[in-house]
């Protein structure tokens, strides 16, 4: 990935064959697109401190794991200091590069992470677990003040499918695995694990485990805690392992504790993992429904129904505005069909375009299962005024789903900041829920006297409640540090997660941008557990320290 922003060199948002998201930008930002006012510094430009590191532990760690694995590289140390949350871009972008790690280190297998952890406590060192570096909580960077001698623990050689018991639908993976290479190994083997986050691409298994991530299709696969069966994890008292069972009753869940503890508990090197045989139909519809309220009716109905659809998702009217914006050029056929679809709307349907939400439903399985679980779903939106609007729009949101987290650094750019936030609640919270986080957000734009504009879609339906995925852009007032304009938002986004009954976070961890609403959301003796975990485990704070707690 790019040092200084997401994804690959030589990919980017651009919007150039988008004709509807200049004018949009506009006017909700107040940007002119084709003003780029913000670059990166250039990496040669960049104050590179050199590594601190003892020659003896150097030379401990590459005959561990082989000299060629060892790199004191400055990119390689760049790459690997920080995630890429908004924070760790700006400062990136700016040449503040805070507390690099000294030396990256990627192990081969488990008997090296072993050695490499041994290596560093005995040398009292630091070690940050990397897998794809896209964690955007402060979750990888290291404490500023830190003197020890940094060690990223990189994954990415351990990236295979150890195997498959096809009896049982279980899958032993290495933890390093990329998403797309995890589905190859799978696929070739007639399954998929089914887990796509909008980091699919550049994230790991070991990553979304020490997360507790969720994907894309989590409503009809589960959350990465639900398909995780057993894990193997290398600690500072020996290497933990836990059983591939559907269920057992002995004590508290070590998998449980496992399960988004970011680094702090030991390196996650290999995991049991649920998969399913690769469906013979997979189709995504799109849906219009006439407002907000009703779309998170129609979810929640479908929600207790016996429908059990793949995804479930839903826009609100601004970030549906949005979606439309970033279309792409159409023929003038397509042109006129959106004109007769608006018009239909109006008059026959009485629906106002400006409060209109786009749905995506995905459905798989076999061919009759699909057809079924259409029919169900299709009763549920027409009893709430909406309608089906084809496979067109789900399959361009399918093809493009992971292709989002490119806009930021396009904002970035043209000097508009950007942002998510998450969380999750009861179906009968999630309206208030809503209602505040629009009415604290536009407040906390008001107060810095900034153009800013706030989105939000449902994702990952449960039983009792599903996730609201917020964004929100601004355009910096100018009058002092673009961040410190970022947290007032991003802080009055948390606390009306926390105030209104959410969690600070339902898929992007604690790390440190979320750590100080933990006591609010899990009460004091909740940290105090946590805490105690920590220190019993690694009481010489060893592991990724800072985090969580």
């Amino acid at each position: 990935m790019k040092w200084w922003g997401w994804g690959h060199e030589g990919v980017s948002f651009t919007h150039e064959d988008k004709p509807d998201i200049g004018p949009f930008i506009k006017r909700a930002l107040e940007l002119d697109v084709e003003r780029v006012t913000s670059r990166p510094v250039a990496f040669d430009d960049l104050d590179v401190p050199e590594p601190a590191i003892a020659t003896d532990l150097r030379a401990a760690l590459e005959e561990a794991v082989g000299d060629e694995h060892v790199s004191t590289d400055p990119l390689d140390r760049v790459v690997h200091a920080r995630g890429k949350s908004l924070r760790d871009l700006v400062r990136h972008r700016r040449g503040d590069l805070g507390r690099l790690p000294d030396v990256v280190v990627v192990p081969g297998d488990e008997a090296e992470v072993a050695a490499v952890l041994r290596l560093a406590i005995d040398a009292d060192a630091v070690v940050i677990p990397f897998g794809g570096g896209t964690n955007i909580s402060g979750s990888l960077e290291a404490p500023e003040d830190e003197t020890r001698t940094i060690i990223s623990l990189d994954l990415g050689r351990m990236d295979r499918v150890l195997g498959v018991d096809d009896a049982s639908r279980l899958a032993r993976v290495q933890a390093g695995v990329f998403g797309p290479h995890l589905e190859e190994q799978l696929n070739a083997r007639g399954f998929t694990v089914g887990h796509f986050p909008d980091s699919f691409t550049h994230s790991t298994l070991g990553g979304w485990i020490a997360t507790r991530s969720s994907g894309m299709q989590s409503d009809k696969y589960g959350d990465v805690a639900d398909l995780t069966r057993a894990v193997r994890v290398v600690t500072p008292a020996g290497t933990l392992a836990t059983r591939a069972v559907p269920s057992t009753s002995t004590g508290p869940s070590v998998r449980e504790m496992v399960l988004g503890s970011e680094g702090r508990l030991g390196i996650i090197t290999e995991a049991t993992v649920h998969v399913h045989r690769v469906p013979e139909r997979r189709v995504i519809l799109g849906y219009l429904l006439p407002d907000w309220r009703r779309a998170l009716a129609v979810m929640g109905e479908i929600a207790a129904s016996e429908a059990s659809p793949s995804v479930t998702r839903v826009s609100d009217a601004n970030e549906t505005q949005f979606s439309f914006a970033t279309k792409k050029d159409s023929s003038s056929l397509d042109r006129l069909k959106s004109k007769a679809l608006g018009a239909y709307l109006q008059r026959r349907r009485a629906f106002d375009l400006g409060a209109m939400c786009l749905s995506f439903i995905g459905y798989e399985g076999t061919e009759d299962h699909v057809a079924a679980q259409r029919k169900l779903v299709g009763r549920i939106v027409s009893r709430h005024g909406g309608l089906c609007i084809g496979r067109g729009p789900g399959a361009l949101y399918d093809q493009k789903k992971f292709d989002t987290p490119y806009i930021r650094d396009y904002l970035l750019d043209r000097g508009a900041m950007a942002d998510v936030s998450e969380t999750s609640a009861a179906w009968s919270v999630l309206p208030v829920l809503y209602d505040n986080v629009v009415a604290n957000a536009r407040a906390a734009f008001d107060a810095l006297r900034v153009t800013g504009y706030l989105m939000c879609h449902l994702s990952h339906s449960y039983h009792g409640g599903a996730c609201l995925y917020f964004t929100f852009a601004f355009k910096p007032s100018g009058d002092r540090d673009p961040l410190e304009e970022y947290d007032t938002v991003k802080a009055a986004i948390q606390q009306t997660f926390v105030d209104s009954g959410g969690t600070l976070s339902h898929h992007h961890a604690v790390g440190t941008e979320h750590a100080r609403w933990l006591e609010q959301d899990i009460s004091q003796p909740g940290v105090a557990m946590i805490r105690a975990l920590f220190d019993g485990i690694d009481p010489g704070a060893n592991l990724n320290p800072g985090k969580i707690v």
